[in-house]
Formats: structure tokens, sequence, C-alpha cells
């Protein structure tokens, strides 16, 4: 059967190609057939085994087949940048690089290999720093115009703020699995989001999970959001409710290194530093005009034990050991009043507050185990019962899974072909 045409098309440049890049790429070229067809894919969900009830009336359940709507969208990957280089199509308003090279492209940077290596294949070209970022913007003022432009943000660095600002003022629009631009200053973070509408940042916070979609969902229903509490660190949800066993803190620290779960340096995650970012995006969702200065933030190590102080290395043979007295303290203390721990995000009207917080057992929080993030989003409708979200929080197959859904989110924005 002949595939049918693309109604629109998506023109993407991706900025970094490490793990959550790479991911998203195979996701694109995979998810082809799905984004394709024009014709909703049926849906036909199992008959519960009795209707359910809600607020004491009988809701029946209706089946619609063709349930999703894709609309025939394209995803056309025109350019992908690393740390150092920018591989382009060899004309963006016509054409993007092949699924194939693509594959190739993944195959390479995994092996640690250069954008240039794949020159050889043809139809692209690969222009270096500083000529490379200026490339880009010669991309987005453009294709932002005419036929649109997506610049995803899949990199760690903070140099992409000013590029993805100038994007967004030429039409262009942005999907971020970085948290960094939208933790920047703030008057830089209000250029950014200045058209609220052609950004997305799922991502930032909880990977894929629906967070940021119902907080903005939520405000813009009228109902005012008076608290968000949220465990947004898989290697600390971990590790505290690992302590719950009776584990020492630096015993469930290394394990957790040992399972992939913490950065090649634990006090990356010990710190705080990752959370605060995630709560500085939820806070400034809601209206709050603050930076990371004005965010609380408790470390789990002091500053004595701190990366200028102590190499890694010593970090894990003799530092972690000075806090496990200290941690166990607190835990036991828990413990007594009914309640565990959880390195949480508190943000309120008051503030906004990261750090070791007391939860009772029987709640969402307190029933967290493993590296799953929940988050409880309590309003006017969700006061006495708050909304809660939960799942896997991390990983570069969840996160680019949220942002390829980020992407095809904007199909409505683009002209159709």
């Amino acid at each position: 059967m002949p595939q049918a045409q693309a109604r629109s098309v998506l023109p993407v440049v991706l900025l970094g190609c490490g793990g959550v890049g790479r991911h998203l790429l195979r996701h694109i070229v995979s998810c082809r057939p799905l984004h394709a067809n024009q014709v909703r894919p049926r849906f036909i969900a199992p008959p519960p085994l009795s209707p359910p009830r809600f607020g004491g009336a009988l809701v029946t359940r209706t089946v619609h087949a063709n349930r999703f709507r894709w609309q025939g969208v394209a995803i056309r990957v025109v350019g992908v940048a690393d740390s150092s280089s920018l591989l382009v199509a060899d004309d963006v308003r016509t054409s993007g690089l092949d699924d194939a090279l693509l594959t190739d492209l993944c195959a390479a940077k995994s092996a640690g290999s250069p954008l240039s290596s794949l020159l050889s294949r043809g139809h692209c070209q690969v222009f270096n720093k500083p000529e490379a970022m200026g490339k880009v913007i010669d991309a987005a003022t453009m294709l932002g115009r005419t036929t649109g432009l997506v610049l995803v943000d899949c990199s760690a660095t903070n140099d992409t703020v000013a590029l993805l600002t100038d994007a967004v003022s030429h039409g262009c629009c942005v999907v971020l699995a970085n948290k960094k631009p939208l933790t920047c200053a703030y008057e830089d973070y209000e250029k950014l989001t200045s058209h609220f509408r052609q950004i997305r940042f799922e991502s930032t916070v909880g990977a894929g999970l629906p967070v940021i979609a119902s907080v903005t969902r939520i405000i813009a229903s009228g109902d005012p959001i008076s608290r968000i509490v949220g465990s947004l660190s898989g290697t600390l949800g971990y590790v505290m409710s690992e302590l719950e066993d009776g584990k020492r803190f630096s015993e469930v620290v290394k394990t957790a290194k040992s399972l992939g779960y913490t950065e090649p340096d634990p006090r990356d995650d010990l710190s705080g530093m990752d959370v605060a970012r995630k709560a500085l995006i939820l806070a400034r969702l809601l209206g709050q005009q603050i930076s990371m200065e004005n965010i609380n933030v408790e470390s789990l190590y002091p500053s004595e034990l701190g990366s200028e102080v102590m190499s890694t290395t010593d970090f894990l043979e003799s530092g972690l050991a000075q806090l496990d007295e200290r941690i166990e303290e607190r835990v036991k203390a828990a413990s007594l009043r009914g309640n565990v721990l959880r390195y949480v995000c508190v943000i309120s009207d008051t503030g906004c507050q990261v750090g070791l917080q007391e939860v009772p057992k029987d709640s969402a929080l307190g029933r967290l185990r493993g590296s799953d993030n929940v988050v409880e989003i309590y309003s006017r409708c969700y006061e006495s019962s708050p909304l809660v979200i939960q799942g896997a929080g991390a990983g570069n197959d969840t996160t680019a899974a949220g942002v390829l859904a980020d992407i095809i989110d904007l199909q409505d924005l683009f002209r159709l072909a």
C-alpha cells in the first residue's frame, strides 16, 4: 500500500545528541507509520467488570473507534548538533536527513565518533562551532516565517538560551528536555516564554509524566493552585525508600550508584540542585517571579564533603559514612511519629523549599518505592484530595518519548502541506 502523503511537515533541528537525543531520533524513525497515518488508529478498550461510579452517578463507558487523530504528520529532521558541530541537510527548505543517516548517526555518536564521520553519506554538510550556531540561526530565520521550525534542546548546557530566544522571536517553536534555559535569569526566561504557545517543556519535570500539562490545564480552567509537593528525583526517591528497611545511608547510595541511578559523582544528586531546578520551573509556571537563589535547598552533605574539598573516590570511601548517623536519627524520629522521610520540593504562595520532609506512611509520597516520581497538586478542586501523578520520572527512553509527544503536540501550528 503506498504511503499517504503527510498533511503537515514539522522541520526539526536537534541540539544535543547524547542519550536523550539519540533515543529521540530512534523514536522519530520508528514512529513514522504511526504519525503518517491519516486515519485515526482504532482503540478498543476492554469492558470493565462492572460499570464504574463517580460521585454516586452511574457512568457507562463508550468506546470509540478511530479515537486518536494524527492528521498525517511528518517530522523532517533537517539538522543535528552536538557540543562541537552541526550536521545539516543540503537544503533545509525542501529536504531533511534521511532515516538511514539518522540511524547511522545514533550509532556513530554512541561509538564516540564525530558528526563529520557521516559526511561521506552525501546530501549533508557539517559546520563547526562557532559557525554552527550561526547556521542554526540562519535556518530559524529562513524557516520560522515560512514553513516553521522546531528547535529541540536535549543538551545539558546554558549556552542555548540566546539561540532559543532568538529562534522564538523569528516564529520558531521550541521543545525542551534541557532544564537550564528555563532556570536562567528571570528576564531571559520571560523572553524565552513570551510566546508560550510556541514552547513545550514537559520532559523537564518528571521525564514523560504529564506534570506540566496537568498544571497548565488546571491554571487554564481558572482553578487556582495553592501548593505542589513532589518527589522529583528518582535517585533520591530510591535512597529514601530504601532507608525505611533499616539500611545505612552510605550503603544505599553506593547501591544506587552501582545500579546506575546516580550521576558519576553522587553529590550531584545529593546536593538537591536538580530537584531545585525542577521546582523553579514549576514555581515560575505558577507565576512566581523567582530565581534559584530564592529557593531554600537542603543538601544531604555538608560543604566540608564537597567536590572542592575531596575527590569522588574519597567521598565514596570515607565521606559518605560520616552522614550515616545523622540520617539514621532523622529516619528513626520520623518513624516514631508514624511518618517516613522523603526528599521533596514544596511550592506554595509562601515560597519554594527543597529538602527532607516527613510525610505520612499512607500518603502517595509515603508509599513511594524505588525510583518513581510522585507529584501532588493541590487546588480549590483538589484541596482535600490532591491530583496525584506517579510513574517513571527518569531515563533516556522515557524522557525522549515525552519530547516526541511535545513535538507532535505542536502540529496545529504548522501549515498543511
